[in-house]
This record gives structure tokens, sequence and C-alpha cells, in this order.
């Protein structure tokens, strides 16, 4: 399978911060981080959000990012988007939170943003690699709703070698109990079997484990390797950066619906 590397750098895609700039009152709220745009028009729609102390219905409206909105009594920040890239490591919870008070991803990226970031979709303690981190409300919701058929691509090393049966079982679609679970592209990394390439677009809960689980198999490391076209390629174990320009143009293109 190819992976299409690209150099990291130090910049980020971040909105305009002039105060007089106008924006479409969907885009501010979900700049904001209250959701996505879609889901913005339907607050105006019903009534929920207030621009300068005035009750906003119309869709379309454009305010400045110097106006006061308000949803649910709070005033609303439209915060400068950021969009960080980490290789996740073992033993990190995904999450912005855990109330067992384990470790979690928000502490390998506490200097990325002064804005509150959170990760998109998740990867479970034990699987390592790319975990995107943002406060795009919108883009988030396109790359983890199922429609959007986002690419991911895994590295499996498995307790013993793969047989050819299984192979072509996993290349034609595993039905698990919650239904088929199809891959686009299945390979052998080396010649052992024991380490596979799986290329899929679903994302159920631990899919990718319960496939080879399904017929035998116990993962013994699992890493993400490509997420929505975006590679780990000179990015270590621990390590975060920000989208660069191209990248992000990139993400957001595939975060259209097919």
């Amino acid at each position: 399978m190819k992976k299409n590397y690209r150099k990291p750098t130090q910049r980020t895609e971040k909105a305009a911060d002039q105060p007089n700039e106008l924006m479409r009152l969907n885009r501010y709220i979900a700049n904001a981080g209250v959701c996505s745009r879609r889901e913005a028009d339907k607050l105006i729609e019903g009534g929920q959000i207030k621009v300068n102390g005035k009750v906003v219905t119309e869709l379309g409206t454009k305010v400045k990012r110097s106006d006061k909105v308000k949803y649910q009594g709070k005033t609303l920040n439209p915060e400068k988007l950021v969009y960080v890239l980490l290789n996740k490591p073992k033993d990190f919870i995904a999450t912005t939170d855990d109330p067992q008070e384990r470790k979690t991803v928000m502490q390998l990226v506490a200097n990325a943003a002064e804005e509150r970031i959170y990760p998109v979709g998740r990867l479970d303690r034990n699987t390592t690699g790319l975990l995107l981190l943002t406060n795009d409300g919108e883009l988030a919701e396109r790359l983890t709703h199922p429609s959007y058929e986002i690419q991911k691509l895994y590295q499996v090393d498995i307790d013993k070698p793969i047989t050819d049966e299984d192979f072509i079982e996993i290349e034609n679609g595993v039905v698990l109990e919650d239904g088929a679970a199809p891959v686009d592209e299945i390979g052998l990394v080396g010649p052992e079997r024991t380490s596979l390439g799986v290329s899929l677009h679903i994302g159920r809960n631990r899919i990718v484990r319960r496939i080879f689980e399904h017929l035998g198999y116990e993962v013994i490391r699992l890493d993400r390797v490509m997420y929505a076209g975006l590679t780990k390629k000179d990015l270590s174990r621990g390590k975060w950066r920000y989208l660069n320009k191209a990248e992000l143009i990139k993400i957001k293109h595939l975060g259209r619906k097919k």
C-alpha cells in the first residue's frame, strides 16, 4: 500500500482574527466549538442564538468577530481553528478527560494551543498511531460520520502466521456479531505472515482487533499509520505537529459526503 508523506511544519491554519471581519453566524457558532454549521443553523432557526442581545432566526446572517453572540446564556468565543496531528503512544486514553485519572492524549498536546482542542474519534488505550485533535467542530463531525467514508490504514501484528483461508476471508469481509466488516485492502508486511497492513473506512468500536479475534488471532500490536490521507512520516511516537496548508486543504476536501 502506498504511503505519501509530507515533511512536518510548525505552522497552523487559523481563522482570520480581525474584529470587523464578517462571517456567517453558523460559522461563528461552529468555530466556537458548539457544533457543526448544519446543527448551528437549527439552533438559529429555533431562536436559541442571541446577537448583541437580540434573538436572530434568519439563516445566512453575518456577524463581526467583535459582536457578542450568546447560546444558552453563555457568550461564545469564535476561536481560531487549530489542527494538531499526534503520533499516539500506548497507555494514553484518546479523550479530553478520564474519571479514572489515567493518562490522556491531552497531556501530550498541552502546549499545542491556547484554544480548547479535542480528539477526532478514538484510538483505544493500547492502539498507537495517528490521532487528529482540533477545535473545528464541523470538520470533526465530517471525519467521524460513517457517510463520509474516511479511510484509515493500520499495521497489525498478530500472534501467529495468518492462513491463506483467513486472509481471503478478511479480504472478502468478515461478518461479526454487529454486521459485516468490509476492508478496502489487506496486504502482508514481510514474509513471516504475522504483520499485515489493513485499510478500511468503517469506524466501529475496536473493529480491526475484532476482525482478527473473530478468526482466532491475538493482536499483539496495532498502529494507525495513515488517517484521512495524513501520515506519521518523521513524526516520532508521542510527538505532535500542526497540519500544513496542503494537508488542511486535502483533509477538508476528503470530508465531503460521497
